[in-house]
């Protein structure tokens, strides 16, 4: 299901849902961040997804990383949550979604990359090159680099405490 997203847009379609997404920042013991570049759109994002009926929330953060990058992750805690009106994204089959995701740190607990149905590459990026963009041809999540510089930032000097989630 190809989708494109549209960040306070003009032109953008009004949302018709909302539906809780995650996002995973995946951190190995070198620093890097695991990244994919999304099929349907091109861009580079972390992975993440949906969540399925009858799934705890950080099952959804590990089925999703396993399933779009090969690396197997643990949950660490819980970052943050993003919810942005001006951020939707349309679908073919009509949909179109207002960006609502709730981000976790993870950490890989074995696997090999690979990509998936939903991914054309994965790897493992540097996060402190400024921007990323010197290293992804898109910032992902389709926000300006210096925002998702600080979202790395802030991400990478939260508490790495295990949480309940």
């Amino acid at each position: 299901m190809g989708r494109i997203d549209y960040v306070h847009a003009p032109d953008a379609p009004p949302a018709n849902s909302v539906v809780p997404s995650v996002v995973a920042f995946v951190q190995n013991d070198a620093g890097r961040v695991l990244m994919i570049q999304r099929s349907d759109n091109g861009r580079w994002a972390l992975p993440g997804g949906g969540r399925d009926v009858g799934e705890s929330i950080s099952d959804t953060v590990v089925r999703e990383v396993w399933e779009e990058t090969g690396i197997k992750s643990e949950v660490v805690n819980l970052s943050g949550i993003y919810t942005d009106p001006g951020h939707v994204m349309p679908y073919d089959d009509g949909e179109v979604r207002q960006q609502f995701s709730i981000c976790f740190r993870a950490r890989p607990a074995g696997g090999e990359l690979r990509t998936s149905y939903g991914t054309t590459q994965v790897r493992w990026v540097d996060p402190s090159l400024d921007p990323w963009s010197r290293q992804l041809r898109y910032v992902p999540l389709g926000v300006p680099a210096c925002e998702f510089s600080i979202f790395v930032r802030d991400v990478v000097a939260a508490s790495s405490s295990p949480a309940r989630v």
